[in-house]
């Protein structure tokens, strides 16, 4: 089934944007209240195991030996983590561009709120399983909080809705496969939880923007290809980031086949983009260069997955 849209003559302002949008936010906002579970970090996090560090406490120094957690998994979490600890400057953009008013305002605080808990919990959990080294963590939150996040589609309300779209949907995935990679049964259950708050997220801004997508077809179809085509986690910039990558894609944690087939078409093929019809030129346009792109993202993601197939038969060859 198509859905049939009428290009407006005119783009519609970020004003006429946030104005004809808040109903859908009170409606998402309403729905997102009455499905979200209450949780509690503390419940996922093995005190007994933990022991004092050097220091004030006089206790034992930090030791890779300290725990049996593979460096995979290791970098999979510190990445995860300071990812959620930019969460200052990720309430700032969208405080900005949402404001701090009627539904919008409101939607801000509960998503900080929510947030906020992810990064307490999988802290709590790395230093009393003393499977970080905690100097060189807060040294890497220190220098990652320091430089900041800015979000490159900060001067487009439909950009942002986009990218955030995926991107929660992205964090999703990434903590989803990182509590597997771990091998502890706790620490899965730990990033599962977080994992059911960034689904919920991830429903509510794709919800706004399939509203936006009927609101202004044209506009929302360019905002959602230029995402793609641009698309990055906001930890890209975290020291040693493409390293880690490189890692947890290979662990099979996060890498271009999830996220072309897990994370980018199945939003898509809720905002139904290839079944619109009624597009400008514009629109059109926007939605030939979407299509390319994601052709490009599957020839890349076989690609890499021909290296990586390759890479792991000859570590297997050497073990044998």
């Amino acid at each position: 089934m198509t859905t049939t849209h009428r290009a407006g003559p005119e783009p519609l302002s970020q004003t006429e944007l946030l104005l004809e949008l808040e109903q859908v936010v009170e409606q998402n906002l309403e729905r997102h209240i009455d499905v979200a579970k209450e949780w509690f970090p503390h419940e996922y996090i093995p005190w007994g195991d933990g022991r004092n560090f050097d220091g004030l406490m006089d206790g034992d120094a930090w030791s890779p030996d300290d725990s049996p957690m593979s460096d995979v998994a290791r970098s999979a979490l510190v990445v995860n983590l300071l990812t959620e600890d930019n969460l200052p400057s990720y309430h700032h953009e969208i405080a900005v561009l949402f404001g701090r008013d009627a539904a919008w305002g409101e939607w801000v605080h509960r998503w900080t709120a929510e947030e906020g808990r992810h990064g307490a919990a999988i802290r709590d959990y790395l230093l009393v399983k003393r499977a970080v080294d905690p100097v060189e963590l807060e040294r890497a939150r220190m220098d990652h909080m320091s430089q900041g996040y800015a979000n490159v589609n900060n001067e487009s309300l439909l950009g942002s809705i986009a990218y955030v779209s995926f991107q929660e949907l992205a964090t999703r995935v990434s903590h989803r496969n990182t509590g597997r990679v771990t091998g502890d049964p706790m620490c899965d259950q730990l990033l599962a939880r977080i994992a059911a708050d960034e689904n919920l997220h991830m429903v509510f801004y794709r919800n706004l923007l399939k509203a936006a997508m009927e609101l202004a077809p044209d506009q929302s179809m360019r905002a959602v290809t230029d995402v793609v085509k641009t698309f990055e986690m906001p930890g890209a910039d975290i020291a040693g980031f493409q390293r880690k990558a490189v890692e947890m894609a290979i662990a099979g944690v996060y890498d271009l086949r999830q996220h072309r087939d897990e994370v980018v078409l199945p939003v898509l093929r809720f905002w139904k983009v290839f079944d619109i019809e009624g597009l400008s030129e514009e629109g059109e346009t926007a939605r030939a260069e979407l299509s390319e792109h994601l052709d490009h993202l599957d020839v890349q993601a076989t690609r890499f997955e021909d290296r990586r197939d390759a890479l792991q038969a000859r570590m297997a060859a050497r073990k044998g």
